[in-house]
């Protein structure tokens, strides 16, 4: 029964929310929504369980897209909303993204460098095949080192390397912060994420499915360890 209940709801909120991705002239919408039982984010614990919902635009390589977070379990978790352009060239990508949250500054349209919520950062990356590799840095916004004031220009570098094996799709990951960042709070080069993510298309109907996953999660910079889990609505 709860079974059948858990099918009804799931398919009910696809179609309410319009998570079904269509083509017209060539634009192709991005829209799907996460549900974590814990909100992790390249190795760092951001929050408790938590709803994360996207919508953008794809189109010939250029995508836009805007993403939230909000606390299902803990009301206190800071809200986010982050926006990312990017363009793709075959295996290679680059862009930008504005992150957001209510804190320090619950003000959107607030840029003070000094006190405004808002972290932008560039990124490019490259699919190698057995290995996707990219680089982020913080380049405006809420990133200062506390010490002197000065930008910190905050990094990150991942390595995603996708397999499968026993009918699931699995990713190993590896990422480290290059130097000393308040924002990953590391002191210098410190390896930050290592986690191991295993993912299983559920079936529901002839043409829907559910992709679950589960993931460990280790950050040996502050030497801490989880397991999450979560499902994707598209």
């Amino acid at each position: 029964m709860m079974i059948k209940f858990l099918r009804s709801w799931l398919m009910a909120l696809a179609c309410a929310v319009g998570l079904n991705s269509y083509a017209q002239d060539e634009i192709q919408t991005v829209a799907k929504a996460d549900i974590l039982s814990q909100y992790m984010w390249r190795g760092q614990e951001m929050g408790a369980t938590s709803f994360q919902p996207a919508l953008g635009i794809e189109w010939k390589g250029f995508s836009l897209v805007g993403g939230a977070n909000i606390g299902i379990s803990d009301k206190t978790d800071p809200k986010e909303l982050d926006i990312t352009a990017q363009y793709t060239l075959g295996n290679f990508r680059f862009g930008l993204v504005d992150y957001w949250s209510d804190s320090p500054n619950t003000r959107y349209l607030y840029y003070d460098a000094h006190s405004t919520s808002h972290v932008f950062e560039a990124f490019v990356g490259y699919d190698f095949g057995i290995v996707d590799a990219s680089w982020q840095t913080n380049f405006a916004g809420q990133d200062y080192q506390t010490a002197d004031g000065k930008r910190a220009y905050s990094s990150y570098v991942e390595l995603t390397a996708p397999f499968k094996l026993a009918n699931f799709q699995w990713e190993a990951q590896l990422a480290f912060v290059p130097w000393k960042s308040d924002y990953y709070h590391t002191t210098g080069f410190a390896v930050t994420n290592v986690n191991l993510k295993a993912i299983k298309n559920i079936r529901l109907t002839e043409h829907f499915a559910l992709p679950v996953f589960a993931q460990v999660v280790a950050n040996p910079c502050s030497q801490k360890t989880y397991i999450v889990f979560g499902l994707t609505i598209e």
